[in-house]
């Protein structure tokens, strides 16, 4: 008998474009690379590796945490499996280990598929699709859900990856945020609240450089410019070189987080800036959550964007 022996990250698709290279990975459809030129614009893995920390995942149909795994919807109670047992919640959604395929592909855009079945906490069909392309403009991602059960669907989407700027550091790196709110969490990191960010060490509503703090925030509030979407930039020091995380409209937050609980040498070696439809526990919240009607399909597109890197 032959033994097969692929990698951890399964089945691997390339596009590239215009000096611009991205690799997807199978398990999660994950973004494993990105590079512009031959500047890496994501701090990702190998394919011989399991995703750290979230690297480059797609997080539905909820991102970040919802408290105890319990939620209501239309006046029935579901319990979905913990996935971060520290705290307590389930963490980043229902498709971040399974195994997507792809649809179609060609030099420059892959698309990749998956059929996420009804199960216990979350009794829905949903069919994902993901197009991933690549151009002179940067990375695009469109996606889109068809609601394939027979009754409404609570919907919440992100993505995660980590930008980094070669041979700058997390501390000087220069930030830019639009959101004039920042969410309060506790020890689990689940939401108690909210603060403006004016005047305070949050405040990144114009460039300024991260310095030593701590971020695992979640910014509300956003300012969205003329064609309805926002945009989160990082920049050296003397802006020589940018790379911008844009979204359409869909997209209501934004989270970043700096690694300060990663180890060993992903430490503070990037940021996490996750565009998202909804808050944390929008589940239990209501907040922002939306709802998918039997058939509907939704779709929203983000994309990065690298400037002089």
């Amino acid at each position: 008998m032959t033994s097969v022996v692929r990698a951890k990250s399964g089945t691997q698709w390339t596009i590239e474009a215009d000096g611009h290279q991205a690799v997807f990975a199978e398990v999660g459809g994950v973004l494993r690379t990105y590079r512009a030129g031959d500047r890496e614009v994501v701090d990702g893995f190998g394919p011989d590796e399991i995703s750290p920390a979230s690297a480059g995942q797609i997080l539905a149909p909820w991102p970040n945490r919802i408290r105890d795994g319990h939620y209501s919807f239309q006046g029935t109670s579901h319990q979905l499996a913990i996935t971060e047992p520290a705290r307590g919640v389930a963490i980043h959604g229902l498709t971040n280990w399974a195994r997507w395929h792809a649809a179609e592909q060609s030099a420059d855009a892959v698309t990749l598929e998956f059929d996420l079945p009804p199960q216990i906490g979350y009794p829905w069909s949903l069919l994902l699709r993901t197009r991933w392309s690549v151009s002179a403009d940067g990375l695009r991602c469109e996606q889109q859900v068809t609601n394939t059960s027979d009754g409404d669907a609570p919907w919440g989407y992100s993505v995660h990856p980590y930008l980094q700027l070669t041979g700058v550091a997390v501390d000087d790196i220069r930030l830019q945020v639009p959101g004039h709110t920042r969410v309060l969490a506790d020890q689990r990191l689940l939401p108690i609240g909210a603060v403006k960010v004016a005047g305070s060490e949050y405040d990144f509503t114009e460039p300024r450089r991260v310095g030593d703090l701590v971020l695992d925030t979640t910014f509300g509030d956003i300012d969205h410019g003329p064609d309805g979407g926002s945009a989160v930039t990082i920049a050296a020091p003397d802006s020589s070189a940018k790379i911008e995380v844009w979204a359409d409209e869909s997209f209501k937050w934004w989270q970043v987080f700096s690694g300060d609980t990663l180890h060993g040498e992903r430490f503070r070696r990037s940021l996490a800036i996750e565009p998202m439809t909804c808050p944390p526990d929008a589940f239990r919240s209501g907040r922002d959550l939306i709802v998918l009607a039997p058939g509907q399909t939704w779709s929203a597109t983000w994309g990065i964007r690298p400037h002089g890197v």
